[in-house]
């Protein structure tokens, strides 16, 4: 990589990173007016996801992997369990709002999944933990693409879930 490359990559990872990981505490701690734990656990439920628990600690943890992700702390893994929770964002909350941000659309959350696949094709560059944590066999083309695959796969399958038939009275 050149200098410019390990930068760039480092603003991004930074920058995709910290987003995620805020977002990930308003819905762990309720920090910066974000809606805590059980706000989270009612949202997923609104969403459809079943079971409700373990969807809200998947999605949760997911996206405090932003903190991996700024230190480039084992990359492909945190960056595909991102992709995950992008794909899932924009088919749960964002699409039927449409494109623009300014109406609750997928525009950002659009930005913040391409920005994550990038990092997780690219690698983290020089300037991350990875580039000296003995973790080069995630970096290995099969694996960090099984990696990839296997997130999209679940985000896919999350995304899609259809909502939970409704219990008789």
């Amino acid at each position: 990589m050149t200098f410019g490359s390990d930068v760039a990559l480092l603003a991004l990872r930074a920058t995709v990173g910290a987003i995620f990981a805020a977002h990930g505490l308003q819905k762990a701690f309720g920090w910066w007016g974000g809606i805590g734990w059980e706000g989270w656990r009612g949202a997923i439920g609104g969403m459809g996801l079943r079971p409700i628990l373990f969807w809200t600690a998947i999605s949760v943890l997911a996206e405090l992997a932003g903190i991996a992700l700024i230190l480039g702390l084992l990359v492909p893994l945190a960056a595909a369990g991102l992709v995950a929770q992008g794909i899932v964002i924009i088919k749960k909350v964002h699409w039927a709002k449409g494109f623009w941000n300014a109406k609750g659309g997928i525009e950002f959350p659009l930005a913040l999944l391409g920005g994550t696949f990038a990092v997780q094709v690219l690698g983290p560059g020089s300037w991350s933990l990875d580039a000296i944590l003995p973790v080069g066999f995630l970096y290995v083309p099969a694996v960090s693409w099984i990696i990839l695959g296997l997130a999209v796969a679940g985000g896919l399958v999350a995304a899609f879930l259809p909502p939970p038939a409704p219990t008789p009275a």
